[in-house]
C-alpha cells in the first residue's frame, strides 16, 4: 500500500517555501561533463550585497541544513545556496568523489550566476569544499567560514582512535543511516541532548525522503576523505578564516579544530561553543549565526592580522592551551 502522506516531505515543500518567500529562487545548471548542479540563487541581485554562499555537509538537502538562520542572512548577503553532487537536486555521472571536484561544482555554478568575489561558509564536509575552493581560487573568496569539518585530519588518525567509530565503515553506517536504529544512533552522535522518544515511523519517513537516493555514491565520498591524507599536504589559505566548533562534537572531535587553527596561524580565529555537539546549526542556530555576522558582517573590513590570536569560547574567555597533535 503506498505513502498517502509524508511528514518529511511536507516538510520538505514549508522550507522551498521558506527559500522562496525568502528572495531565492530554484536553479538547475547543466555542467555539460554529465554533472547537474541545483542551487538557490537570489531573484534579484543586489550589487550593494556582497555574495555568500552556504555549502551544507551531509544529511538532507541543503534547504534542511540551512533553514534555520535563512531568514537571518538573506537582509545582508546576495545568497547562493547549492546541493552538493549526490545531495538534493545535484548528481553526476563522472567518477570523481574528491572535495576537490565538489568545489570546482560549486565554482562552476558560481561563474554560470556571474559571481566574481565571495565569502564561503562550509558546514561540515561543506567545510572540506570551502576550504578547498579558498585554496584554489585565492582572487575569488575573500573570508572562509569553516564549522565542525576536520579538515586537518590525516588517514593515521581513524586507525590511531581519533574518532569514536573503528573505521570508515562503521562511520558511513552511522552517516547514512538506513533503519531507524541507526538514525537513533546518528543523533546521539550529533546533539548532546538528542530527542529523548521519536517514533520510528517518522525517523523512516525521514530516511525513506531524503537518505534513499545515491546512498553508495556518498560512501565513497565518505571514504574518499581521508585517502592519503597527510596535514603536510593541506595547503595554507591566507583569507581571514573563522572557525566554529562544538566543544562535544564527536563526528569531527575538537581537537581537529585547534589542529586548523595551528595550521592557518594568525589569520584564523577559533570560535569554540560550549554545551554543543556536530550539530550546533540546530542547537543553538542564533548563537551560532551571531559569531557569523561578527566575522562576515561587522568585521569584514578587517585585516586578518586583527583577528584574535587565542581561540575564543562562546563565553569570551580563553580556554586552556591544547597539546600539540
Amino acid at each position: 500500500m503506498s505513502k498517502c502522506f509524508s511528514l518529511t516531505a511536507s516538510r520538505n515543500w514549508c522550507y522551498k517555501s521558506l527559500f522562496s518567500n525568502s528572495g531565492l529562487r530554484s536553479t538547475t545548471t547543466d555542467l555539460g561533463d554529465g554533472t547537474v548542479m541545483h542551487c538557490w540563487v537570489p531573484k534579484t541581485r543586489k550589487e550593494t550585497k556582497p555574495d555568500l554562499v552556504l555549502i551544507h555537509g551531509f544529511g538532507a538537502n541543503a534547504m534542511w541544513q540551512w533553514g534555520e538562520i535563512i531568514r537571518r542572512v538573506v537582509p545582508h548577503f546576495n545568497l547562493y545556496v547549492p546541493d552538493l553532487v549526490f545531495f538534493g537536486g545535484s548528481y553526476s555521472t563522472r567518477p570523481d568523489r574528491s572535495e576537490t571536484f565538489q568545489a570546482e561544482c560549486v565554482m562552476r555554478v558560481m561563474e554560470a550566476n556571474r559571481v566574481g568575489k565571495m565569502r564561503v561558509v562550509g558546514l561540515s564536509y561543506g567545510g572540506f569544499v570551502a576550504y578547498r575552493m579558498a585554496a584554489q581560487w585565492p582572487e575569488k573568496v575573500e573570508r572562509v567560514v569553516i564549522m565542525c569539518a576536520g579538515v586537518c585530519l590525516e588517514e593515521r588518525d581513524i586507525a590511531e582512535g581519533l574518532f569514536p567509530v573503528a573505521d570508515l565503515e562503521e562511520a558511513a553506517t552511522i552517516l547514512l543511516p538506513q533503519t531507524a536504529d541507526k538514525m537513533r544512533e546518528l543523533m546521539r552522535y550529533t546533539f548532546v541532548k538528542p530527542p529523548r522518544v521519536v517514533p520510528s515511523c517518522l525517523l523512516m519517513d525521514f530516511i525513506d525522503v531524503m537518505c534513499s537516493e545515491h546512498v553508495e555514491e556518498k560512501k565513497e565520498l565518505i571514504r574518499a576523505i581521508p585517502r592519503d591524507r597527510k596535514l603536510s599536504d593541506l595547503p595554507k589559505i591566507h583569507q581571514p578564516t573563522l572557525i566554529i566548533w562544538g566543544d562535544k562534537d564527536r563526528v569531527f572531535p575538537l581537537e581537529l579544530g585547534y589542529r586548523l587553527r595551528r595550521h592557518l596561524g594568525d589569520n584564523a580565529e577559533l570560535v569554540v561553543m560550549a554545551n554543543t555537539g556536530h550539530a550546533f546549526i540546530v542547537e543553538k542556530p542564533k548563537e551560532m549565526f551571531k559569531h557569523l555576522k561578527r566575522f562576515l558582517i561587522d568585521s569584514a573590513a578587517c585585516s586578518p592580522t586583527s583577528l584574535p590570536n587565542q581561540p575564543q569560547h562562546q563565553n569570551g574567555h580563553n580556554p586552556r592551551p591544547q597539546p600539540e597533535l
